[in-house]
């Protein structure tokens, strides 16, 4: 489902398409999504995996991460 629902949250987050850029070190074109919330779900050196579904992409949390994000929700 796409587009707001009473079981989602919006969230405010700033997403950018990072271009290889020896300034940065950055060696691969990727996506940025850069965000307080997010940071406070997805610790530092923690993964995930991403998928695409119709209109954006899928983000699955593991369980630690799932339990963060419980509390922003609640």
């Amino acid at each position: 489902m796409t587009g707001s629902h009473k079981s989602k949250k919006a969230l405010k987050v700033k997403a950018y398409i990072h271009k290889r850029d020896e300034e940065t070190s950055s060696k691969v074109i990727h996506i940025d999504i850069e965000g307080l919330e997010l940071a406070k779900i997805i610790k530092p050196g923690e993964t995930t995996f991403c998928g695409g579904k119709k209109g954006g992409i899928f983000i699955g949390l593991k369980s630690d991460m799932q339990k963060r994000a419980k509390r922003l929700v609640q």
